[in-house]
């Protein structure tokens, strides 16, 4: 199991520790579709019990991360096609009322930071940063919402494709649309136009669904 082993037995959040070192893995790829998760060895690599293993399989679970499998137990879940559409769907319903609502509220400060994050996302040459340069660009837009239910609905599908988008990043050379697009997206939000950047977000993540979808058909 890819995972690095972290002395946690003295923790008071040891299923807090393990539930984001688990997510992580997943998100990332370094625990791959259909792995099982073997809560003996897990506590092992953490020195805990158990307990905090299973509450954080739990959560995991809770969030469509990892499903129980007859003889398997736990294993990390697995997208098909239709669930990945309907994910991208969802989140072009949620993410524009975010931005939308976001807009008026953003400071100097915000919009200096979104723009250090569309830049450091368009000039890496990284492709295992692109993910986390992507989503970083993206939440720094939200965090200035309201929208508390919205932003973590948000959050959790986004996890949930993270590793196709990832993949689809690198497989279909989308950084440079994905760059020009938050490059828009941005410019919107630093006008004040928040019907602007709320339509820009909903043709970006239906951009990028199509693209990762016509990437799976050839896989």
């Amino acid at each position: 199991m890819k995972l690095k082993s972290m002395d946690i037995s003295a923790t008071a959040s040891a299923s807090s520790i393990v539930f984001d070192a688990l997510r992580k893995a997943i998100i990332e790829g370094q625990l791959e579709e259909g792995e099982p998760l073997r809560q003996d060895e897990i506590a092992r690599l953490f020195n805990t019990s158990r307990i905090p293993v299973r509450e954080a399989i739990s959560r995991l679970e809770e969030q469509g991360l990892v499903k129980t499998q007859r003889y398997k137990g736990a294993v990390v879940a697995g997208l098909s096609p239709q669930e990945t559409e309907e994910i991208f769907d969802l989140r072009a319903l949620v993410e524009p009322e975010i931005i939308r609502n976001a807009v008026p509220k953003m400071s100097k400060e915000d919009l200096a930071l979104a723009r250090e994050k569309c830049a450091a996302f368009s000039a890496s040459p990284d492709p295992m940063t692109w993910g986390d340069l992507n989503r970083d660009f993206h939440e720094t837009l939200h965090g200035a919402s309201d929208l508390k239910f919205f932003l973590e609905i948000a959050h959790n599908a986004i996890d949930r494709v993270e590793r196709q988008i990832r993949a689809q990043l690198v497989m279909s050379n989308g950084m440079e649309r994905a760059g020009r697009e938050h490059f828009g997206i941005l410019e919107a939000c630093e006008n004040g136009d928040a019907e602007l950047a709320a339509k820009l977000t909903r043709d970006h993540i239906q951009g990028a669904k199509k693209s990762l979808l016509a990437h799976l058909s050839v896989k």
